[in-house]
């Protein structure tokens, strides 16, 4: 369970913070937000390619790789101010994807132990069965965790070309395991032609609280978020962010597995990524769907890249402000704090 460095490409880590080794605790005792590669798309059903996600994410950026990302709208560094570090990747072999995912809960599992927050880069969204399920595990929190997750599709299938492991049924998993509650299981940015009638009896009978995109846009997104928060921290302890990069319209996020058009724009997901990560207490985090190989001008993996950065500074704001006892306020002008 050493550092593997990265299975694809150079071993850089996110953006240039402090790289670990998880076989050596001393390296991240301290940690805030423990960042992790999990490299894998054997679970795609459609085009592959998300196991080159977290290489991509890591060094999609035009600043230097310095450790250091100071938010304009925050005024908190979310890579100085909140102590992040990076392990690498999980060795993940598309081929054997029981292995894969078992050998990946048990490292957020480790994580969760030491208090800090998995950040875990995919990888297709097969993932966050074992990253919930470790989270819940690590964090003693299980069936107590709240799920926010951002995605065009339910993932909540049954079974696909005969297999129970695939990117589209970790939710259901995760609900019939009892990792998490089926009525606090919140799923923001559905739309388009799947899941057929029957997955959505079974979502139903779990009582699972889905917002498809013709309600989002009807009431106004920042209303349904809003009561999308509040649903989920309802009996729950703490709460896991995954974030599915096709949640996005494919125009502003073409390089995904299964593009579906008529999503949410890039400024109301980070907008919202960093809302949730500022408001709420998160035990986990990941970020999903990223495949270079259909992207252009890196402008998926740049997404990705800022929803990290937009989460990290939404925590370094939390906890700046649990601090001094100050509130961020999001409208104030730019310059005000940098006046005499």
């Amino acid at each position: 369970m050493t550092r593997y460095g990265a299975m694809f490409g150079p071993d850089i880590t996110f953006l240039g913070v402090d790289a670990i080794d998880l076989d050596d605790p001393t390296t991240y005792a301290d940690a805030d937000v423990v960042i992790v590669g999990a490299p894998f798309d054997g679970g795609t059903s459609y085009r592959a390619g998300a196991r080159f996600g977290p290489k991509a994410m890591r060094e999609a950026c035009y600043l230097g790789f310095d450790g250091s990302r100071p938010s304009l709208a925050m005024a908190v560094d979310g890579l100085k101010d909140i102590r992040v570090v990076d392990a690498g990747d999980v060795e993940m072999f598309s081929g054997d994807a029981a292995k894969s995912c078992a050998d990946l809960e048990t490292v957020i599992e480790m994580i969760a132990r030491t208090g800090a927050i998995p950040l875990v880069l995919g990888g297709d969204h097969t993932i966050t069965w074992p990253d919930v399920t470790g989270v819940a595990r690590g964090t003693d929190h299980w069936g107590r965790v709240g799920v926010i997750h951002f995605d065009a599709h339910a993932d909540t299938g049954d079974i696909t070309f005969g297999s129970l492991i695939g990117h589209g049924h970790p939710m259901r998993q995760l609900i019939e395991s009892g990792a998490v509650r089926g009525d606090r299981f919140i799923q923001i940015g559905l739309r388009g032609y799947w899941p057929p009638p029957e997955v959505l009896e079974w979502m139903a009978e779990q009582n699972m609280r889905s917002y498809e995109m013709s309600e989002i846009v009807k009431r106004g997104f920042d209303e349904c978020l809003t009561e999308a928060c509040e649903l989920a921290m309802t009996e729950c302890d703490s709460i896991f962010l995954s974030v599915d990069i096709d949640v996005v319209d494919p125009g502003s996020a073409p390089g995904t597995g299964t593009p579906e058009p008529g999503g949410l724009s890039s400024r109301q997901l980070l907008d919202a990524v960093r809302r949730i990560a500022y408001e709420l207490p998160i035990s986990g985090i990941d970020v999903v769907e990223v495949a270079p190989p259909y992207d252009h001008a890196d402008i998926t993996a740049l997404l990705g890249n800022r929803v990290v950065l937009e989460a990290l500074s939404g925590l370094a704001r939390r906890k700046m402000d649990e601090k001094t006892g100050q509130k961020w306020n999001p409208a104030q002008p730019l310059l005000d704090r940098h006046r005499n």
